[in-house]
């Protein structure tokens, strides 16, 4: 267990890896490795970058569904190394309903036939809540056993008051690890940190020296 005073891991390297649309394209599995997925405005490029502490990791754009491939990284962290799986967005993605539509068998070959896969974090609007896109694809996760980390971004767009009703809603609505967050404030970095760092199995997988 972490300390009460437990600000997240110390970064000390955090690097693009690779891109690919199918698991094939992509590099060995071998490090502990956690997917991020949501739908396409959501910020999951925010919450990349705040998590590793980089601005221009991750990149965003005011227009929504940029990332078109899998996108990995290597992070190294004082808790061990790992890779982040940066999944394409869904839902309003401006692109063509042809190129949206394949990447349907593209995140789902990923999910399930990626072995180093060890959580996903799916990201949530809190002010939109959990949508069909988003409950599909939970589901879909659901067959692999492996954890699911719903986290509610954006929270600093709502009333302090506001913040507890909507997480316990969502805790309802999926049963899962649920984490408030803003990329704005750092708010729930430290509490994301903790349940990725628990999610590794086991914890000393992704750990090497220096």
């Amino acid at each position: 267990m972490k300390p009460s005073s437990f600000l997240g891991p110390k970064i000390k390297d955090a690097q693009y890896l690779a891109s690919g649309t199918a698991v094939s394209q992509l590099p060995g599995a071998g490090l502990p490795e956690i997917a991020f997925a949501g739908r396409s405005n959501v910020g999951k490029s925010s919450l990349l970058n705040a998590l590793v502490g980089r601005k221009g990791l991750a990149r965003t754009s005011k227009s929504p569904g940029r990332t078109a491939k899998i996108n990995l990284f290597h992070v190294r962290t004082e808790a061990g190394e790992m890779v982040f799986g940066d999944l394409p967005g869904y839902g309003f993605a401006a692109r063509s309903k042809e190129e949206v539509k394949s990447w349907g068998p593209m995140i789902e070959g990923y999910l399930l036939k990626r072995d180093s896969l060890r959580a996903l974090v799916l990201l949530v609007d809190v002010r939109r809540g959990v949508e069909e896109d988003d409950d599909e694809l939970a589901e879909y996760w659901a067959q692999t056993g492996k954890p699911l980390i719903v986290v509610a971004t954006k929270i600093d767009k709502l009333p302090k008051a506001h913040i507890k009703p909507a997480l316990d809603k969502l805790r309802k609505e999926t049963h899962a690890k649920i984490v408030g967050f803003s990329a704005e404030t750092g708010q729930g970095r430290a509490e994301l940190w903790e349940a990725i760092l628990s999610s590794t199995d086991p914890p000393e997988a992704g750990r090497r020296n220096g």
